[in-house]
């Protein structure tokens, strides 16, 4: 039987590309969410450094399946978020490319994400990203859990695992995304990107 949520694509009139993550259409049947959100680069961004850092959050909308799976969701990765009353910090993501300009239009990223669904249930990936152009190709798997290290020295690690019972671990993730950002000569200054707009097709599934 073949279990799909992919993606509508979410046209992004965007200036510039940057390299970057998400979920992702695994089979080419089901339904779609559209994908809008933010990035920001620290330390570095793309066009200062041949390695840099990231995080993101984006929100899932009209998301429609070949399964009775939520049709809203949230995703992020390298956040600081807030699970019962406490602030703890997803992995960071991280990416490279040439300098000056290939880490926009020719970068690579990897790292982990969740996505939170409406009603509550995780799904984690662990994905990499290759930007070619004004489009980005996301791949990924879905992976068991991640453990969320607390910002407070007293704190403990949290884990937070895949618990979806439509996306189990080891579903496909794959995708297209486009970055928008305010000028393309940030790829190709000191400066280099500090944040920029995601827009694009996200989902995950398997075909059997």
């Amino acid at each position: 039987m073949r279990r799909s949520l992919s993606i509508a694509i979410a046209s992004a009139a965007c200036t510039a590309a940057v390299a970057f993550p998400v979920t992702a259409s695994a089979a080419p049947a089901g339904g779609g969410c559209a994908l809008q959100g933010t990035a920001k680069f620290a330390p570095n961004g793309p066009g200062t450094s041949s390695s840099f850092g990231y995080s993101f959050s984006g929100a899932l909308s009209n998301c429609q399946s070949n399964l009775s799976a939520p049709a809203t969701g949230s995703i992020s990765a390298g956040n600081i978020e807030t699970i019962a009353g406490q602030t703890y910090q997803e992995p960071a993501s991280t990416g490279t490319g040439q300098v000056p300009g290939n880490s926009c239009a020719a970068g690579t990223t990897s790292g982990t994400a969740i996505v939170t669904w409406a009603g509550g249930t995780h799904t984690v990936i662990s994905y990499t990203t290759q930007s070619a152009g004004a489009g980005v190709a996301l791949s990924g798997v879905v992976v068991p859990s991640v453990v969320l290290q607390p910002t407070s020295p007293t704190g403990t690690p949290v884990t937070v695992s895949t618990d979806s019972p439509w996306f189990p671990v080891g579903d496909t993730a794959n995708g297209v995304l486009a970055f928008e950002v305010t000028s393309p000569t940030q790829c190709n200054t000191a400066a280099g990107v500090t944040t920029a707009g995601i827009a694009g097709a996200v989902g995950v599934g398997a075909t059997s």
